[in-house]
């Protein structure tokens, strides 16, 4: 019989057997990072309970957005047409669902994301390179407006337009393409994990089972930037690295952001990793399956959220989103670093971000830009998302 995923509870576990080792809930074994922290800060921090500090960021991060963050048209952002908008829109509604209708600041991105409603079902700017991105991260936010169901025609639209935009039978692709069932920005020139990652979540989030035969097909592209051969990689790059981390793309040739091995594999990193573990789980996948257990053994071994694994300092935030994410939807409460032992990745994840919170209540990558990362919309963003997965 398969294990099923833990749902939230006070004593949560997750043993997959072929790793061999236990993650238990044990809150408060590791309450920080692995740097000092003064003694006074300490005390202060440890006066306030986890979801008053996660209270603190939000409100700081959410007003920085509201006051400083938005066009005259609504928009976050606006040269990335729907996109940083609809993770601000969403980031805020999930920690303040009333601002949907009470908050003007929030009415007013509301209303840009419908204006970039197209007519094929899209919810992008004209003549948008990034048509999967804008409507997948529009939809999620819009879903999470759509409190009394005015948006419900809409969102079924994009939700066809979603499957359609995926590369299958109607692009030309059979299942033995390494560009099938994947999703690129929208321009058709390559598939790759992260916005295939935003298609599942998007589809998922606006009522698609599982076993959906547009999620099933994601499940066969994202299998296949694993590094871990005769799982669904059949790819020439599944054996070389073979760590069961998860790299940008098999499509096209195939690409790490993280470079390559000395034989030509294709190296693994953080946030791809994240982003897979949590694909596989909205795709259905248990903890008994051999992708699920390679990723998350490479997960306890590059434990850490003072970099992004494989990449040092680009994508970090993008990496805090995806990290958040993936072991809240896993059901993880307690990872067994390789390297620091058990770790309650909430608390880590807590004080690093409280940490980098800037004066102005926003988040910035002031080390590396690269990937939008010195947009203090999209990072801030970023940030507001992984501070709801750490609340349990």
């Amino acid at each position: 019989m398969q294990l099923e995923w833990i749902t939230r509870t006070s004593t949560r576990t997750f043993a997959p057997t072929a790793l061999g080792w236990i993650v238990a809930a044990a809150i408060g074994v590791a309450t920080g990072l692995n740097s000092p922290v003064m003694a006074q800060e300490t005390a202060v921090k440890d006066s306030r309970t986890a979801d008053q500090r996660i209270d603190q960021m939000v409100n700081r991060g959410i007003e920085f957005l509201r006051t400083r963050g938005q066009s005259d048209e609504g928009a976050f952002s606006g040269e990335t047409g729907a996109a940083v908008t609809g993770l601000c829109v969403r980031a805020i509604l999930e920690h303040r669902p009333e601002a949907v209708s009470s908050d003007p600041v929030v009415v007013k991105a509301i209303q840009y994301l419908e204006s970039k409603v197209q007519p094929d079902g899209g919810i992008y700017a004209v003549g948008s390179k990034h048509r999967n991105y804008e409507t997948s991260t529009a939809a999620m936010a819009l879903n999470k407006a759509n409190q009394d169901g005015r948006f419900d025609s809409q969102l079924e639209r994009a939700k066809n337009f979603l499957k359609d935009i995926q590369w299958d039978e109607d692009e030309g692709a059979q299942p033995s393409d390494t560009a099938y069932g994947g999703a690129g920005y929208g321009s058709h020139s390559r598939p790759d994990l992260s916005n295939t990652s935003f298609l599942i979540e998007a589809l998922r989030d606006l009522g698609t089972d599982a076993n959906d035969e547009s999620i099933q097909k994601a499940l066969l592209f994202v299998s296949r930037t694993q590094n871990l051969p005769q799982h669904g990689n059949d790819t020439a790059y599944a054996d070389k690295v073979g760590d069961g981390g998860f790299y940008y793309t098999p499509a096209a040739g195939g690409q790490s952001q993280a470079g390559e091995s000395a034989d030509g594999g294709l190296r693994s990193y953080g946030s791809m990793t994240y982003a897979g573990l949590k694909s596989m789980i909205y795709a259905g996948l248990t903890p008994e399956d051999p992708r699920v257990n390679a990723a998350l053994d490479f997960i306890r071994k590059h434990y850490t959220l003072e970099n992004n694994p494989g990449m040092g300092a680009q994508g970090q935030y993008y990496y805090y989103h995806t990290f958040a994410k993936a072991l809240d939807v896993a059901g993880l409460e307690v990872i067994e670093s390789t390297d620091a032992g058990p770790r309650d990745w909430r608390m880590d994840l807590i004080n690093k971000l409280e940490a980098e919170q800037q004066a102005d209540g926003s988040w910035v990558n002031r080390e590396a830009e690269r990937w939008m990362e010195g947009d203090r919309q999209l990072v801030t963003a970023y940030c507001l998302l992984a501070l709801k997965h750490a609340r349990k």
